[in-house]
């Protein structure tokens, strides 16, 4: 079975970043501290801190991490890590057109066309004999409780914004912890 590469779906070159579920992604690794999430984010370029909005009392205080590309024009954040006071880093999302590339069991996850990845997901299950999920928006993704797919519209298509997460304090799934500001739908921020 083959996969796509990129540049047959007009992504730009990007770092390659591993994903080890329950442990973290790249250089980051669920639970550190927003100080130890800017030093290890120092390897993609500058970072930014902010807080998020206190929505939800059953959470602890949050912080947003924006890691922004080194480089001369300013750009969205590549990797934005999302970290809570009681449990440290517990989101990370990775940009679907700046951010580094990750990939699945050799599926990559980042910048896809969400049909595109829909297609090599069942093909992977198929051929592995392993599950998938559909997620609420209607598209499919690996069965993995560490990976909520969203979608960022980039141009007209609709391409894979990846949230590699554990599960943060006061909730029971991935996608209790979710923080507001990742829920999209068509790619427009709803928070």
């Amino acid at each position: 079975m083959t996969f796509k590469s990129e540049a047959d779906f007009g992504v730009a070159e990007r770092d390659e970043w591993s994903y080890s579920p329950a442990v973290g992604v790249g250089p980051l690794r669920f639970g550190m501290t927003v100080e130890g999430v800017v030093e290890a984010a120092e390897v993609l370029g500058q970072t930014k801190v902010s807080e998020c909005a206190w929505r939800y009392a059953i959470f602890s205080p949050t912080w947003k991490v924006e890691v922004h590309r080194r480089g001369a024009a300013p750009s969205p954040p590549a990797v934005t890590a999302y970290v809570s006071q009681a449990v440290g880093l517990f989101c990370i999302a990775v940009d679907a057109v700046h951010g580094p590339q990750v990939a699945y069991d050799g599926i990559p996850l980042v910048g896809r066309d969400l049909s595109e990845l829909e297609s090599d997901a069942i093909a992977y299950a198929e051929a592995m004999d392993v599950r998938f999920r559909y997620r609420p928006e209607g598209y499919a993704g690996p069965d993995d409780s560490g990976v909520v797919m969203r979608g960022q519209l980039v141009g007209q298509v609709l391409r894979s914004r990846p949230l590699f997460m554990v599960t943060r304090d006061g909730a029971n799934t991935e996608w209790d912890s979710m923080p507001s500001e990742e829920y999209r739908v068509n790619g427009q921020c709803t928070a």
